[in-house]
């Protein structure tokens, strides 16, 4: 199934319908997380990452805002497990680099720290509530 998949960057002009569904699927059903935080206004300054899988369909996403904060990294659930979520961070990471964008920032849902921590991700100050759900601050030197 892996090598079906294309990871890629690409702008919220030309595929917003696609990262939205994914985004929305992920955050929106099945996280119970508002429509309106989920959709901030701030997607057309981002850069973004999105997955698909061998029938053209968005099966994972992630956005880099221009101030250096990763979000939004989602993975459809039955794709879960093969790696793509280290893929789109990685992707995320290198956009960063590319921009100059260091250090690189993120909210993590508690229960991602450990996965950010094996990307050299780093907690940083107490956790908080974001859209009723835990979170750590973490940052990334580049």
């Amino acid at each position: 199934m892996q090598s079906e998949i294309v990871i890629q960057e690409v702008s919220w002009f030309d595929y917003q319908e696609k990262l939205a569904e994914v985004r929305e699927k992920v955050f929106v059903y099945e996280q119970r997380v508002a429509p309106e935080i989920e959709v901030d206004g701030r997607d057309p300054d981002c850069f973004h990452v999105l997955v698909l899988n061998d029938n053209n369909e968005a099966i994972g996403a992630g956005r880099l805002t221009p101030e250096g904060k990763i979000g939004r990294v989602s993975v459809l659930l039955p794709y879960r497990g093969l790696g793509l979520g280290s893929q789109i961070l990685q992707k995320l990471i290198e956009i960063a680099d590319r921009e100059r964008l260091s250090p690189v920032k993120l909210h993590a849902q508690i229960q991602a720290v450990s996965f950010y921590e094996r990307h050299q991700f780093t907690p940083n100050g107490p956790v908080f509530m974001e859209a009723g759900i835990p979170h750590q601050s973490m940052k990334r030197f580049l």
